[in-house]
């Protein structure tokens, strides 16, 4: 937290932008918001906006975490927003530390309020200091600052009592002869029992967890019938349960990644942690499967080529996945196709059979696959052909293994990934940069998916990365999301509306009961896991 600095930096030093000193101004941060009282008696406000050219500490890791690459080399941004009663008025744009400051000014003519916004324009939300440089508010009365008023949080009602009810995907599938794993998602007070009739040969229901096991024993589209009761009542729905070739990943997926709360802090016991509260906080219960390994898990490799766990950080791989098995969810794990992964440790590259070998080997179930070091050997100038060779090269490593893995494509929208992500079996693939916890962020994203809908079906989803709600921190600072209330509505909203796979990147131990009840609203999940993926 910068409080507002007149006439310095929040850094601490003298004005300065793009090379040049003011002496006259205010400091500012992004994740500043200033009200200012006009009374009515105002008539303009002018200065000019930009990055200071101090730097500003950097936070500290976490214990066995480092600062991530793309913080670490993060220039400074800002971008200032000017809002006249309510109303918005100027904006600057983004604006980076060494360009020449912006004009920035607005008519406030019989204005009550003036509100000045600094975000960071969409990036890290660090080394940040902004300057409004030779600022004027012309007035006939001297104007006062005023405090910030919070924004409540609206009501979200879950929409469920205590009577038993079933929730998620109304169909699943898996590869003939493979590994089959669906906890069935299903709510209410007190003891739960399930039931099931007509499931597909091989696969077998515990009745007391609710959990479908097994491997199919033939291809086909079989219609179940799953029932939930309880002492209060019960509920019954169709199931279509789909064997085949991969049919994967029917409905986008949902689930837990490490990385926007843990980078590279990431180890098996956050790992069983998170496990362990995705049941416990209910998300389980509506469908949420899918617990997800990123960056930094990795050692070095042995004498044969397979790569090796970091031995500190997850000791038994195999265990670990069978501790997330254990409870009816999915585990995922990380790899590049480069070299080296974005943090700079041991990636895929010439390897990909051993570690897709490995991978099955240990029990996973979806492997997101970044691009990183890889864009370099690419270069500016890759054809398309160019840009899907890494890719269907790990494919075909995954293909012949005894398990099913989903395949996450992540090389941010590069050539039109949509296009021919299916042709290199991904089942789903990023469309974007990586997202940040802040209105600039979210809402760039989220609103900048128009015409790619057509690409989105079942098997095959646009990723628009993974979810900024509730307490993250990228493996460096542990905060509550700079989202609003209602900006997490607009998040949860546009995510489902766009069936992208909803992936929470938070401390699931530290879910407030407002972002809960958003995440778990029956609604919603109905419409984010409609079989049709619209």
């Amino acid at each position: 937290c910068y409080p507002a600095a007149a006439g310095r930096s929040v850094a601490g030093t003298p004005l300065k932008v793009n090379g040049v000193v003011y002496r006259h101004g205010a400091g500012l941060h992004s994740g500043s918001t200033m009200a200012i009282d006009l009374g009515g008696a105002a008539e303009r406000f002018e200065a000019l906006a930009g990055v200071d050219d101090a730097h500003t500490a950097l936070p500290k890791p976490l214990p066995g975490s480092a600062i991530p690459r793309g913080l670490e080399m993060h220039p400074g941004t800002g971008r200032v927003a000017l809002w006249v009663d309510g109303r918005p008025a100027a904006d600057t744009g983004v604006m980076r530390r060494g360009e020449a400051p912006k004009p920035l000014a607005a008519d406030l003519r019989g204005a009550r309020r003036l509100t000045i916004v600094v975000t960071d324009g969409g990036r890290w939300p660090y080394n940040n200091p902004v300057d409004l440089l030779n600022a004027v508010i012309t007035s006939k009365a001297r104007p006062a600052a005023v405090a910030v008023p919070r924004e409540p949080a609206p009501a979200i009602p879950r929409g469920d009592g205590p009577r038993p009810r079933l929730h998620g995907a109304r169909v699943v599938g898996a590869s003939v002869g493979k590994p089959f794993l669906y906890r069935i998602p299903a709510s209410g007070e007190g003891a739960l029992r399930f039931s099931a009739a007509n499931l597909p040969a091989g696969v077998r229901l515990d009745p007391a967890t609710g959990i479908l096991s097994g491997s199919l024993r033939s291809a086909g589209r079989t219609r179940a019938r799953i029932t939930v009761a309880s002492r209060l009542g019960k509920d019954s729905r169709e199931l279509t349960i789909v064997g085949g070739d991969r049919p994967l990943a029917l409905t986008p997926p949902l689930g837990w990644n490490s990385w926007n709360v843990w980078a590279r802090a990431v180890d098996d016991g956050k790992i069983r942690e998170a496990a362990g509260w995705m049941v416990k906080s209910g998300l389980a219960s509506y469908g949420y499967a899918y617990i997800g390994i990123d960056d930094a898990w990795m050692g070095a490799r042995g004498p044969d080529g397979r790569i090796r766990p970091d031995p500190a950080k997850f000791p038994d791989m195999k265990a670990l996945a069978g501790y997330v098995h254990a409870r009816g969810l999915k585990i995922g794990i990380y790899s590049s196709p480069g070299p080296r992964t974005c943090q700079q440790l041991e990636g895929s590259y010439q390897h990909e059979k051993q570690d897709a070998e490995s991978y099955a080997e240990w029990g996973m179930d979806l492997l997101k696959y970044d691009l990183c070091s890889y864009s370099q050997m690419l270069g500016k100038s890759a054809s398309v052909e160019e840009e899907k060779k890494p890719f269907r090269v790990m494919y075909d490593a995954l293909r012949p293994l005894s398990r099913d893995i989903v395949y996450s494509l992540c090389q941010y929208g590069r050539a039109r990934v949509w296009e021919w992500g299916p042709e290199v079996g991904g089942q789903m693939w990023r469309t974007t940069g990586d997202i940040r916890d802040s209105w600039d962020s979210m809402s760039e994203i989220g609103f900048g998916q128009a015409g790619l809908e057509k690409w989105a079906r079942p098997g095959h989803w646009n990723d628009t990365d993974m979810m900024v709600l509730g307490h993250v921190g990228w493996g460096v600072e542990l905060h509550k999301s700079r989202l609003t209330p209602h900006e997490e509505m607009v998040h949860v909203g546009l995510w489902t509306l766009l069936a992208a796979p909803i992936l929470l990147g938070c401390d699931l131990s530290r879910l407030d009961s407002f972002t809960l009840a958003l995440l778990t609203n029956s609604e919603v999940i109905d419409i984010h896991q409609d079989p049709l993926g619209r």
